[in-house]
């Protein structure tokens, strides 16, 4: 049933279950930790954006304690073209109190990625990360201030991890160019220059692949 009782969400429009066909059923390779955490939830009485399919084939799911929507906020308001699309609630007899956020879907620079809200049971390592490309060294400034921000921890090469603890590489957009070059002097000459540094210095990895 849904909150008013009369099998909707609340607007008049019907919900269904968030996760799989049956009643809270993970599904295959699910962690049996997760069963609770993808099982029960109906979808959000209001909605940010009018329901639709994904276009991306894949989407990464981030695990989060139970910042989920926090941290999928502060995501969308850093980067442009970036959306909340929809958000899910856990429902009675599930492991978080009924009406917790369980899932907010959303978009960065079109992109759709999931935060779920899953409890202490998993945490996040730099095994993997989101790769955030900027245009130019203002940029790169802006994202590295605003991602190591509040508890953020800087690391080496272009890698943070932000207040979340989610990794993440803020790196110029041609990054690959300087370590795929056909002179092996040159993009020896990147990688010495790269190695030392933390936030990335375009114009000193440009000079070092020149040469300069």
């Amino acid at each position: 049933m849904g909150r008013d009782g009369t099998g909707r969400d609340g607007t008049g429009r019907n919900w269904t279950r968030r996760w799989g066909p049956g009643a809270g059923t993970p599904g295959p390779g699910v962690p049996a930790d997760a069963a609770g955490a993808y099982g029960g939830a109906q979808r959000k009485a209001r909605q940010e954006c009018p329901m639709e399919t994904p276009k991306d084939k894949t989407a990464p799911c981030l695990w989060f304690a139970t910042e989920a929507e926090e941290a999928a906020r502060f995501y969308v308001g850093l980067i442009p073209n970036s959306r909340i699309v929809e958000t899910s609630y856990y429902i009675e007899g599930q492991h978080l109190p009924a009406g917790t956020v369980l899932t907010v879907e959303f978009e960065l620079a079109g992109r759709r990625y999931t935060a779920l809200n899953g409890g202490p049971g998993f945490t996040f390592s730099e095994a993997v990360s989101i790769q955030l490309y900027c245009e130019d060294q203002a940029e790169i400034d802006r994202y590295w201030e605003a991602l190591t921000a509040d508890g953020g921890q800087e690391s080496q090469c272009g890698w943070l991890k932000d207040r979340y603890g989610l990794s993440w590489q803020v790196v110029p957009r041609q990054i690959s160019a300087f370590f795929t070059d056909s002179d092996p002097a040159a993009v020896k000459r990147a990688w010495d220059a790269l190695m030392p540094m933390r936030k990335l210095d375009l114009a000193a990895l440009q000079a070092a692949f020149d040469g300069r």
